[in-house]
């Protein structure tokens, strides 16, 4: 795999030359102050993927998020030539420079990131490669070569000042499977960040398997950032905004490691060093966790944009996600293998080896939270402890 010479957490990213900077559509100009956005790529870890490809045109903003594709108001930051990017090269805090443009002042409320079609070129401008498998098949995109991938966020652009940008692609959760057709749909799940440079910093055992390893930034159970760790072990969790964060660990064949209450401010915090580097516990049964997401009980209406997250409530603390999972995109069935094993739990220390403890008491418990667009979440508790367990979710009509 392709690494790219860049540090996040030691010094800014060089714009590329090879980008073309324009700011088009209406909603300002004149005398009117000026901002400048930037904007750069990166990506969580995938799964079960051995390359993800995208190919960027542009990317829009407006300052009202209902703002729709043929609307005034728009500015660009366009790309000279489509960029085809391999997300996968993306992680442990690399970035791809997407450019910059000058635009009014003021708050924007929504970003767009608009891929090219896949129009039978080789290779294909969107498209994702399976683990062991020779080649790529095309990803279906068909919102984004519409209007582009839409995000509601909130950001300001000072008169004057930079809105310094980072589109977090989360690969994992975008790659959606279509049944047995063999094809696969992009379903966008991503993040704007501010480019700050601190975050979190650590070292897991060599001895893991590093792409089946996802190390995450977390609070309440919720991910902030998640990253795979390069070939030395070494795992980067950057531009997180000053707080706490429990650093979660989920290894392929491994118990799940929290290290809770990791404090980041203006610099970077780092966890451990390569003599302590983090070997979870073997986690000899591994257990799955299906179902299928519909409307209502006793149903046939399958909600096929649904997602699967499995969480674990550690005893005095923390909350923390597990695993995660789209549903198919055409039976709405998921399978989340979670380990049957206890968790084990080590606190923050600014000095010293982390020391590690097995949260017995909640082995092989689990909170599952469904989710789908315009739906409410539906939780439901799995306990894998003894066996595999089938849980179906239900939304509300």
């Amino acid at each position: 795999m392709r690494m790219k010479n860049w540090n996040p957490l030691t010094r800014a990213a060089t714009v590329a030359a090879s980008l073309l900077l324009a700011a088009c559509g209406g909603g300002g100009g004149g005398d009117a102050p000026q901002g400048t956005l930037r904007m750069a790529l990166t990506d969580a870890p995938s799964c079960g993927y051995d390359h993800v490809y995208v190919t960027v045109e542009r990317v829009r903003v407006h300052q009202s998020d209902g703002a729709g594709e043929g609307e005034g108001g728009w500015r660009e930051i366009v790309l000279s030539q489509p960029k085809r990017l391999d997300l996968l090269e993306l992680t442990n805090g690399v970035l791809e420079e997407l450019g910059q443009t000058s635009l009014p002042a003021g708050t924007y409320n929504q970003v767009r990131l608009v891929l090219a079609e896949n129009r039978g070129n080789t290779p294909l401008a969107n498209a994702v490669q399976l683990t062991g498998a020779s080649s790529a098949v095309p990803l279906r995109t068909p919102s984004a070569q519409q209007s582009g991938l839409k995000l509601k966020t909130k950001f300001e652009v000072a008169a004057d000042g930079l809105a310094d940008l980072v589109l977090d692609f989360d690969a994992c959760r975008s790659i959606v499977k279509a049944g047995t057709s063999g094809d696969y749909n992009l379903k966008p799940v991503l993040r704007v960040a501010e480019r700050k440079y601190a975050g979190i910093q650590g070292y897991v055992s060599t001895t893991l398997a590093m792409s089946g390893t996802r190390v995450s930034a977390q609070q309440n159970g919720v991910v902030l950032r998640s990253t795979v760790p390069d070939a030395t072990g070494k795992f980067v969790l950057p531009f997180l905004p000053a707080g706490n964060y429990d650093v979660v660990i989920a290894s392929e064949g491994r118990s799940t490691a929290v290290v809770s209450s990791v404090p980041v401010t203006a610099t970077t915090t780092l966890v451990n060093g390569t003599a302590t580097a983090i070997l979870p516990p073997v986690a000899t049964t591994l257990r799955d966790v299906t179902g299928t997401a519909s409307v209502g009980s006793g149903t046939t209406t399958l909600v096929i944009d649904a997602e699967v997250r499995a969480t674990q409530a550690l005893a005095g603390g923390p909350t923390i996600e597990v695993g995660v999972t789209p549903v198919d995109a055409v039976s709405a069935t998921y399978t989340l293998r979670l380990p049957a094993a206890a968790p084990v739990k080590a606190a923050y220390a600014a000095t010293g080896a982390l020391s590690f403890a097995a949260d017995n008491a909640v082995a092989g418990r689990y909170r599952l939270l469904a989710t789908a667009p315009n739906r409410t979440e539906v939780g439901r508790d799995a306990d894998v402890s003894t066996a595999n367990q089938v849980v179906d979710f239900s939304f509300a009509p």
